[in-house]
């Protein structure tokens, strides 16, 4: 396979999608460049620019830091048509009209470079239709690239071929795709709405005409449709509202218009209720008013009868909660045979899905892991529709729903396909160690070989698969309740460290763990690596790395021997980390998700940190009543120094130390890893990975290098001036004006004034010279005084019974 190398890409359409991609691809530092029409008005890229600086306002927000709008290059169709032949990749993505596209193509297609790959981002029309009209060069190079919205932070992106795409562009495409912007790649035919919006949809019209079968509320189907089937809290109805009732209403017409001998033909009715809310302009969240509508701080749902909207709160019935948790083929048959009407809705959707993904796998797609990772990684189910029903028990099922559809209660009359019910997948279910099953080949498919996915040690799992488990993966050096250390691969030279704590919170049995990994990999290995196989949780983001400190684990030494019991837990807190970072061997962190608090400050120690893009790094003690005491406050002042330093200015440390200061004393937690970054917390030579499954491949290699360049620890730093008193009084200064204007209570004044005390070294002279454990000290006696109030106290019980913090 030829290798190319995608320098600049520009994005044809300013529009919600087109903007945001863009967005993304800046993000992953693509050069790119956004196209739209001339202005009629003003600068000719007003249209453009428009956009670009509407992403600075989104949320969530589409750049992981927003001030990188900057680097997306305004273009415009009369002046800039030209630059398109230094573009690699030319993505469309303008609105969903055939004749306004190739209309577009007509203009465009003249300047595409001749190695370039030329992509739609169409989320369902036909991409042979839109190549009508190339060359055959053209059409080689040319396929559908189907983002999902927001384009940063939904994982899928399907891959669109036509029958004249070369395959190389294909494989060429998918890495680029998987590695440098980090999605989950899967390849769909070209049928209407390819994989996931054609099941995704299909689902939520079941969801539709079942719930007026069975007269069920939005707000009721909702609850029984969200978190409690392991699916996307948003559920079926406030998806919509999401995504846009007139979207929805679209890709639904799509399947009206294209699919006229398909069997579930009269299921793609537009519903009346969403044919009524669009013609009265209720699109949903952009417009206020969809199925929901926010009604000052309450939350109304439109009720279909009265067309009105009315007080939300509808919710599961206990008995169906009861069920729910039952295992798969037990909770299968019980909302199957339950006399209970939500129980039976549930049983229908289930049943009406089964059905559909049966009859249309062979049209719609290669095998049955594409349908289940696409549904997973496009509408965020914890499980795909095939696997639900592997797991429930293949043959049982497949009995059950050809009954239903013989008895006429199946939306379709369609019987289910020869293989569901003969053959190897009525022996094996359609997942195996083998592959996936594929209706046109006959045959158990593989996973895809591309050299890319050599790099994820860990693919993303399928029930059916006994594939590589993360937990037990490779060979065991030892294990506690508490961590787990591990080579994944007898010939490896780095010790793998994950930790089995409830949300990887580190207490004293994952601190001994922590201290052991390194004390054997000193003595045998090369390196070790921390990485959490949370990470891996339905592709991106993952997490979380770690919440921090355990403080229920440290409780009861606070019941024995009061605010002073708690002491030791935080000096061999403290002395871990100094262990970790003045380590013979380099140990590198791989973080996903959220690292607080101490799981922030293990970072902060780390030899090296490679971060996923979305990882959320702070220092929240705060939140708890407490200060940062395993380090962290320690290492802002060392960081303070090192740049102080750099520019010969360790006269005004003050200033170097401000931003440090900020960032704890207010609890700020970074909305990506370049935030991270930008706050301190990572530095400039990190790691930023984008796909998570290559998170610990990418660690590892870290690691390796730094110990073939001859690794030493830093030295021990025995001078370290400090900005004192002065500096503290400043601080302090500034708030008192925050606490007498009602902006802080007065506990965060107590907080915040022992944070820049620990930082700042004290009261000593600006200037003075200390040492770590001097800084230490002052972290753990500040941490110990706080832990002793009794505000302090209520915080930590508030968190630990709500999960919330306390302002008090």
């Amino acid at each position: 396979m030829s290798t190319l190398n995608i320098k600049k890409v520009a994005v044809l359409g300013a529009g919600v999608m087109g903007a945001q991609i863009a967005a993304h691809l800046i993000n992953a530092r693509v050069p790119v460049m956004l196209f739209d029409l001339p202005a009629k008005e003003g600068p000719k890229n007003a249209i453009a620019l428009k956009a670009i600086e509407n992403l600075k306002k989104l949320s969530p927000a589409p750049l992981g830091i927003k001030e990188d709008a900057q680097y997306i290059e305004p273009a415009n169709y009369d002046d800039d048509i030209a630059k398109l032949k230094d573009c690699d990749l030319v993505i469309e993505a303008i609105a969903e009209r055939m004749d306004w596209k190739h209309d577009l193509y007509k203009k465009v297609s003249p300047h595409i470079a001749p190695q370039a790959i030329f992509a739609s981002n169409t989320s369902g029309l036909s991409i042979t239709e839109l190549s009508n009209g190339f060359s055959d060069e053209l059409k080689a190079r040319f396929c559908g690239v189907h983002f999902f919205n927001p384009p940063r932070y939904m994982h899928l992106v399907e891959l669109i071929p036509t029958a004249s795409t070369k395959p190389d562009i294909l494989d060429q495409l998918e890495t680029f795709l998987t590695s440098v912007i980090g999605k989950g790649v899967v390849r769909a035919k070209d049928t209407p709405n390819f994989i996931a919006n054609r099941v995704g949809v299909f689902s939520i019209l079941a969801v539709i005409a079942e719930a007026e079968k069975f007269g069920l509320r939005f707000d009721e189907v909702d609850d029984l449709t969200g978190a409690r089937l392991g699916r996307a809290k948003s559920a079926t109805f406030r998806t919509a509202d999401v995504v846009g009732l007139d979207t929805m209403a679209h890709v639904i017409k799509t399947m009206q218009d294209n699919l006229p001998d398909d069997p579930f033909f009269s299921v793609y009715k537009t519903p009346p209720v969403l044919d009524a809310l669009v013609k009265n302009g209720a699109l949903g969240q952009k417009t206020g008013a969809g199925f929901y509508r926010k009604d000052g701080r309450a939350i109304k749902v439109l009720d279909p009868k009265t067309a009105q909207y009315v007080d939300g709160g509808a919710k599961a019935e206990e008995l169906i909660g009861r069920i729910l948790k039952r295992p798969p083929a037990e909770r299968f048959k019980l909302l199957r045979e339950t006399d209970n009407k939500q129980a039976q809705f549930l049983w229908a959707i289930f049943r009406d899905v089964f059905h559909y993904i049966a009859v249309h796998l062979e049209s719609i797609a290669d095998n049955a892991r594409d349908v289940d990772l696409a549904i997973r990684w496009g509408f965020g189910w914890n499980e795909g529709p095939f696997e639900s029903w592997q797991a429930a028990g293949w043959q049982q099922i497949a009995k059950w729903v050809q009954e239903d559809i013989d008895a006429g209660k199946a939306l379709s009359s369609a019987p289910l396909p020869a293989w569901v019910l003969d053959g190897p997948v009525a022996e094996k279910g359609v997942h195996t160690n083998e592959g996936s099953w594929s209706p046109a080949e006959r045959r158990f498919v593989p996973r895809s070989t591309l050299p890319v996915y050599a790099k994820q040690v860990f693919r993303a799992p399928l029930i059916g698969e006994t594939g590589a488990d993360p937990k037990t993966f490779g060979k065991t050096l030892f294990e506690t309740e508490h961590v787990r250390a591990w080579l994944d691969s007898e010939q490896s030279d780095i010790v793998i460290v994950s930790f089995k704590s409830k949300m990887n919170t580190i207490g004293p049995g994952v601190l001994d763990g922590l201290a052991q990994a390194i004390d054997l990999a000193e003595k045998d290995y090369r390196g070790v690596v921390i990485w959490q196989p949370t990470s891996l949780k339905l592709g991106a983001p993952g997490g979380p790395f770690s919440a921090g400190a355990n403080l229920e684990e440290a409780m009861p030494a606070f019941m024995m021997g009061g605010a002073k019991g708690i002491e030791p837990f935080v000096k061999k807190f403290q002395d871990t980390m100094l262990r970790l970072k003045h380590a013979n061997v380099p140990v590198v962190s791989a973080v996903s998700g959220i690292a607080l608090g101490g799981g922030c400050e293990l970072l902060l120690h780390s030899t090296k940190r490679v971060a996923h893009v979305e990882s959320y790094l702070g220092l929240v003690e705060i939140g708890v009543g407490l200060v940062p005491a395993g380090g962290g406050l320690k290492e802002a002042a060392l960081r303070a120094v090192e740049a102080a330093s750099a520019v010969n200015a360790t006269n005004d440390l003050l200033k170097f130390l401000q931003k440090s200061f900020e960032n704890a004393a207010m609890a700020k937690v970074s909305a990506s890893a370049f935030e991270a970054r930008a706050m301190g917390y990572l530095k400039p030579s990190d790691t930023i990975v984008f796909n998570v499954h290559e998170l610990l491949d990418i660690a590892k290699k870290e690691a390796r290098a730094l110990a073939d360049t001859g690794y030493r620890p830093p030295l021990r730093m025995k001078a370290i001036p400090v900005a004192g008193r002065s500096a503290i009084s400043t601080i302090k200064a500034s708030l008192v004006n925050m606490r007498d204007g009602h902006f802080i209570s007065e506990h965060d004044y107590l907080i915040a004034g022992r944070i820049a005390e620990a930082m700042c070294g004290g009261e000593v002279e600006a200037g003075s010279v200390v040492d770590e454990e001097w800084l230490l000290a002052l972290e753990r006696r500040a941490f110990v005084d706080l832990l002793g109030t009794q505000k302090t106290q209520e915080r930590i019980m508030g968190m630990l019974q709500t999960g919330k913090p306390v302002r008090n």
